[in-house]
């Protein structure tokens, strides 16, 4: 065990974080060993990561010294932050902060960073395509993590940047799954219009990202986007009626309507569905799933995660 490279795993009890554990846990092989940081220690999800031969440790990402403390040692650290928690782009991008500087003080010689898109260098806050949100954002949940790339940067810490797909397991635990129509019929609402969406099971993030750590120096200083498959919304819904073994139709709502559903954060959805439709050549052409299968060979198809998670996805 000694002689395995320790990866720090941030979120480690969340769906990237607990994907690499697991990744790890199932490559004896690879040389590495995970170091699964989480805020609660006792959690279940904590104690399941433990019996797989995970080092727990206790660790907060809006604490630098905690963050020292937790990279102490490691080879590689797994980043990321999750916007949904909290909805502050400003308090994602002092997360990164964070880490960069305890990575940096660490010494560590491998970050994968999960990042996204900083979307204003397409559609500048002057551009009224679409609205501003928060006053200076496009797409909160992709705009700080763009921007916050340059924290790793300027400081020389040695950073992949990973950037990562719509998770397929949304329509499990967010409500994006089909929903009844009026009529009865299963409806896959989104407003991509005829464009294609990057997906992936959440879990092959965690396994691309091991395949990145083992590549080691090959992918410093890259940017890598990856996905299962490109998508329409037609041809995800009819992936789900042979799933289902009922209709589901795509639902092709405008990014207007979608923003005004109403719940926590349609606004940003709204836009980041309609960045990806208007961009969909830059959007899709940044992720692209022959890379993500070299890194993972056991890289899912829709067809195959529906196969498996079909049971999990509610259709009431």
């Amino acid at each position: 065990m000694s002689e395995k490279k320790i990866i720090a795993v941030v979120g480690a009890t969340g769906a990237q974080g607990g994907g690499l554990v697991r990744a790890v846990a199932n490559d004896p092989g690879s040389g590495f060993v995970a170091r699964a940081l989480t805020r609660n220690v006792g959690s279940d999800k904590a104690k399941a990561l433990s019996t797989l031969g995970a080092e727990i440790v206790s660790a907060n990402i809006d604490d630098l010294d905690s963050m020292n403390r937790a990279f102490a040692g490691a080879y590689g650290a797994f980043c990321l932050t999750n916007f949904w928690e909290h909805f502050s782009p400003e308090k994602e991008y002092a997360q990164v902060k964070v880490m960069a500087q305890a990575a940096k003080q660490a010494g560590v010689q491998h970050v994968v960073w999960s990042t996204l898109e900083d979307t204003r260098k397409w559609v500048p806050l002057s551009d009224n395509r679409m609205p501003t949100l928060m006053g200076k954002y496009k797409v909160p949940h992709f705009d700080a993590k763009g921007e916050a790339d340059q924290e790793f940067t300027k400081i020389g810490v040695p950073t992949t940047f990973l950037l990562t797909s719509f998770y397929w397991d949304n329509m499990i635990f967010f409500g994006m799954g089909p929903k009844k129509g009026p009529d009865g019929t299963l409806l896959l609402t989104l407003p991509m219009g005829d464009k294609r969406l990057p997906g992936m099971a959440a879990e092959d993030i965690g396994k691309c990202a091991l395949g990145i750590f083992k590549r080691g120096k090959e992918y410093i200083g890259k940017t890598v986007g990856i996905s299962g498959e490109h998508l329409t919304g037609a041809q995800m819904a009819a992936a789900m009626t042979k799933a289902f073994g009922q209709t589901v139709r795509y639902n092709e709502v405008t990014p207007e309507q979608y923003r005004g559903f109403g719940f926590p954060g349609a606004d940003d959805l709204g836009n980041m569905f309609q960045f990806n439709r208007d961009f969909d050549d830059v959007f899709c052409g940044a992720r692209d799933p022959a890379v993500a299968r070299s890194l993972n060979s056991s890289l899912q198809t829709f067809e195959a995660w529906l196969a498996q998670n079909k049971q999990r996805i509610p259709l009431s």
